[in-house]
């Protein structure tokens, strides 16, 4: 008698479960493409199934013969043409990160994204740029291939020595994670958006490029105009003062839950 009952129950509230697991998928692929390019893939999607809703209301044949033929190449097209934001709207930090194994990825401290700022600003008065790029959870191995492994500890003085003028590697991005200098002179894709201003120089569109195919953070200083900027999600947030910038890198670089409106927050004072 009590296994009907129990049974009953489960019929009753099966639905509610499932109802609710698929809301909260659903919420959090919303979450992961919001601030991404990938939105329009959303959009996409939900314009595709009000069509494909509709005509299955209205019975309408030939339009459901089209939505059968056309299904897998329209899903086979979408995810070629956005398969760089897709695999940084999975990587982006929402919520709770989880520490890799191992010690991978460590926290990057209070101090060393000091010594990173102290040496920055020792650039942008001596008009040299530089360019800075903190890896998150996508693996850049192919990126630090592309440069000098140095695997050195962080430090305002090695930086000030990789960016100078007469170093071979000035030109190049210099890879920093976990308290180390991992690579120096790489090569970073650049961006292939059309709308960047035309006065941002090669630099600023390399960190562009860099955070459209990643999730990386990346720190530039313009070499002509001594301006500190900041690229991440596909977003380049220009001449933005050193607080703000350490408050965004400490928000998105440290393994623990982030204080998202903190993060807004300094988003916000970056764009204005």
């Amino acid at each position: 008698m009590w296994q009907d009952s129990l049974t009953a129950v489960y019929d009753w509230i099966k639905p509610a479960i499932e109802i609710g697991f698929l809301a909260w998928i659903l919420y959090r692929f919303y979450l992961a493409v919001a601030q991404t390019k990938a939105v329009q893939i959303v959009r996409i999607a939900f314009y595709l199934f009000t069509v494909y809703a509709i005509s299955l209301i209205l019975d309408l044949d030939v339009f459901l013969e089209i939505f059968k033929a056309l299904a897998i190449p329209i899903c086979v097209f979408v995810f070629i043409l956005y398969q760089a934001e897709l695999r940084r709207a999975f990587t982006m930090n929402k919520g709770i990160r989880i520490r890799p194994l191992f010690g991978i990825g460590q926290e990057t401290t209070s101090d060393q994204i000091d010594a990173v700022l102290s040496a920055c600003k020792t650039l942008a008065e001596k008009k040299r740029g530089a360019l800075i790029v903190f890896p998150r959870e996508v693996g850049l191995k192919n990126i630090i291939e592309t440069g000098t492994k140095i695997n050195a500890d962080l430090s305002a003085a090695l930086l000030l020595t990789v960016f100078d003028h007469d170093t071979p590697l000035h030109d190049g991005a210099v890879i920093v994670q976990g308290g180390k200098i991992v690579a120096a002179g790489c090569f970073l894709p650049v961006s292939e958006q059309s709308d960047i201003k035309k006065t941002f120089g090669t630099r600023h569109r390399a960190a562009l490029g860099m955070s459209e195919e990643s999730d990386a953070v990346i720190l530039i200083v313009s070499e002509e105009t001594s301006c500190m900027s900041l690229a991440y999600n596909a977003n380049l947030y220009y001449d933005i003062e050193p607080d703000v910038i350490k408050r965004i890198l400490l928000q998105l670089l440290n393994f623990s839950e982030a204080n998202l409106s903190e993060l807004k927050e300094a988003e916000n004072n970056a764009s204005e």
